[in-house]
């Protein structure tokens, strides 16, 4: 609900020049590193990594993210808890972020924006358990069935697996094909930052990993 919001406020609420000094100063641009007349300079560089995930494109963008998310965050949240969702989905969007600098196909200055990075985190946190057997167990003094919820698999458990392993090799598949149809598509390549969905898919799979076993 929330990005519905942004972007209802960013579409309707702002003129021209104020989208664009929106995006300025709240997307995520790599090229911050080398231009300081760029709006919020290098220290842009904080908050931008995060902030950019709550900003779209046009309304197909934010209504196609916004399905992803709640398909994506449903599960994580009912895991771990709507905290621990967010973080997944914050660090997760920090972590495209990255990505999309490290690999940047052009010379930075595109600004990053869209909530598919840390969306990228949440589907690479539900593979670590949404294909998952349920585990169940009997109490100690009753005896009665207890359902412990679906079991978390390692790496490599996941990858044995043949319905987390399809939808692996078909996300990383598809976001490595983005950049070899950007070399006959041009500049209409860039439009999809395959680097921050990658990213943000490899950030996710950690983190299950980390709050089961603080929670254990």
């Amino acid at each position: 609900m929330s990005l519905l919001v942004i972007h209802a406020a960013y579409e309707w609420a702002l003129g021209p020049a104020g989208k664009n000094m929106l995006v300025l100063w709240f997307g995520f641009i790599p090229a911050r590193l080398g231009l300081a007349d760029i709006p919020g300079g290098l220290w842009a560089m904080i908050w931008t990594p995060f902030t950019y995930a709550l900003l779209h494109a046009s309304w197909p963008h934010v209504l196609l993210n916004v399905a992803w998310l709640l398909a994506f965050a449903t599960p994580v949240a009912r895991r771990y808890g709507g905290a621990k969702m967010l973080v997944v989905f914050f660090i997760g969007s920090a972590g495209g972020a990255l990505a999309f600098m490290l690999f940047q196909e052009g010379p930075g200055i595109y600004p990053l924006v869209g909530a598919s990075g840390g969306i990228s985190a949440l589907m690479g946190a539900a593979m670590r358990f949404v294909f998952e057997p349920v585990e169940v167990v009997r109490h100690p003094q009753s005896g009665m069935p207890v359902v412990l919820g679906r079991r978390l698999a390692g790496f490599g458990e996941m990858l044995k697996n043949p319905r987390p392993r399809a939808f692996i090799l078909f996300w990383v598949g598809i976001n490595l094909a983005i950049p070899v149809y950007s070399m006959f598509a041009g500049s209409q390549g860039m439009l999809i930052a395959w680097q921050a969905h990658l990213g943000g898919f490899a950030v996710g799979l950690v983190f299950p990993g980390l709050f089961e076993r603080k929670n254990r």
